[in-house]
């Protein structure tokens, strides 16, 4: 019995070194030089976060037709039935912003003079913050200037073609959800 053990052992151990010596030099290891990245076999190493799209609508922005306004990026979407985003835009942002939540359209106006001085049109107001009036409006000579933080201006600017589109889609108590 001990004989067969012993012959079995040795016949792996034969096996072993053939398939060693036979590894393509493609699958060999290379020498590693100094500053190289090595592989690590843990399961977390080649794990990556997925990278954010940021045209993608925030996924806490609420359901139905809405307006979706993101502080941060400082983005616009346009929301239609079925979760469907018509259209998203950059923004301006004005020096006061309103808290994130849900607003409805309180307001709008044709053409008027920003509180900035700037001749706007396509104002659609959503919000108060501490007595400034907030809303989305587009300068009629285009420009979309940052704020001045030393001004109280409520006043979210976009381009003039993203300004009709929103004058067309936000009527009066239309959603407009606020997010970080």
């Amino acid at each position: 019995m001990a004989g067969l053990t012993a012959a079995a052992v040795a016949a792996v151990a034969f096996l072993a070194y053939q398939a060693s010596a036979s590894v393509p030099a493609d699958l060999a290891e290379q020498p590693r030089t100094p500053g190289a990245v090595v592989p690590s076999a843990s399961a977390s190493a080649g794990v990556k976060k997925p990278v954010r799209d940021p045209l993608a609508l925030p996924a806490a922005s609420g359901t139905g037709e809405r307006v979706v306004y993101t502080l941060k990026d400082r983005r616009v979407w346009l929301v239609g039935e079925k979760n469907k985003v018509l259209r998203t835009f950059a923004v301006a942002p004005s020096s006061v912003s309103p808290a994130p939540g849900a607003y409805a359209v309180t307001s709008r106006s044709g053409a008027v003079r920003g509180s900035d001085g700037v001749q706007i049109e396509h104002v659609v107001r959503f919000a108060t913050v501490e007595g400034v009036t907030v809303g989305f409006s587009a300068a009629v000579d285009g420009s979309m200037p940052a704020p001045d933080p030393s001004k109280q201006t409520g006043g979210i600017r976009m381009k003039r073609a993203d300004g009709d589109a929103m004058w067309t889609f936000a009527a009066i108590g239309a959603k407009v959800i606020v997010v970080p």
